[in-house]
């Protein structure tokens, strides 16, 4: 099918983002461009009426009737849906005017040149890999531009690192990286709950009620890794000023090493990187 070309015509002002989907990840992204350009400039669509009433609600965001509608009142539209759902959502752009607008997806193992080429607009093309902290604020995203439709401009880009600089933080990487940034950003929220659920565990073990068990393990990680952050120091660095000579951590450090905390984290890491590779090739 031929591509339009670039530029779109349109006589209403448009809405500065438009999430398909508003889910786990597509939620909290809705709610901090909101909090970014205010609610009158954002708006969403999922495949349920029910759910679209449901989030108006909770949000009080507007909602569009479709994809198709969605897509031609955005400047800016967001797919935040499951990678088994994107089909539906090409066939819905391709029924739109988008020509000249910016696609951005955080569709897990989606790549690039597959949004190019299932997508018949000339469109610019961008792709995310987000987490769920964004939904208090502290997500960490790997934003990858392309040069599709001429690629985003600075304005464009600021658009872009705006939205996800809102719900946290966020790195500019090839697309290359990107089956390791979801090892190290997208899935890794999971290892860590498991972490600190086991720790909790460890101390109930020993008495400490557990609701309180859970608020010292994660405030534990929370503050450890805003060290790492705000210091600048060397993890590892950090790890040898709580190991005093002889005392009590760095026999529990002892105790991880030989139960291999660190290769388990490897394995993790081989294992979803494997699992990466396979959704994009659509296994």
């Amino acid at each position: 099918m031929k591509r339009k070309v670039l530029g779109h015509g349109t006589e209403t002002a448009l809405k500065k983002y438009g999430f398909i989907g508003a889910g786990n990840m597509g939620y909290p992204l809705l709610m901090g461009a909101a909090g970014l350009v205010g609610k009158e400039n954002v708006t969403f669509s999922t495949p349920f009426a029910e759910e679209n009433e449901k989030v108006k609600a909770k949000s009080g965001i507007g909602y569009s009737r479709d994809t198709v509608a969605l897509a031609e009142e955005s400047e800016n539209i967001v797919i935040c849906v499951k990678p088994q759902m994107i089909d539906k959502v090409f066939e819905d752009l391709n029924r739109a005017d988008i020509a000249g607008k910016t696609v951005i997806s955080i569709a897990a193992g989606v790549t690039c040149e597959r949004l190019h080429n299932s997508i018949t607009q000339d469109v610019r093309i961008v792709r995310i890999m987000p987490n769920t902290p964004a939904m208090v604020g502290e997500g960490m995203s790997c934003i990858c531009f392309t040069d599709y439709a001429g690629g985003c401009n600075a304005a464009q880009k600021l658009d872009v690192t705006n939205l996800f600089g809102a719900v946290g933080r966020y790195e500019i990487i090839p697309e290359k990286l990107m089956n390791a940034a979801i090892c190290a950003n997208g899935s890794s929220p999971a290892y860590v709950y498991m972490f600190i659920e086991a720790l909790a565990d460890s101390v109930v073990k020993y008495g400490i009620p557990r609701d309180m068990a859970y608020r010292l393990a994660a405030q534990t990680v929370l503050g450890s890794a805003k060290m790492v952050l705000e210091t600048g120091e060397h993890p590892g660095k950090l790890k040898d000023n709580v190991c005093s000579p002889g005392g009590t951590t760095i026999a529990a450090v002892e105790a991880l090493e030989e139960a291999g905390l660190r290769n388990a984290l490897f394995k993790a890491t081989d294992a979803c990187y494997k699992r990466g590779e396979e959704l994009q090739k659509g296994v």
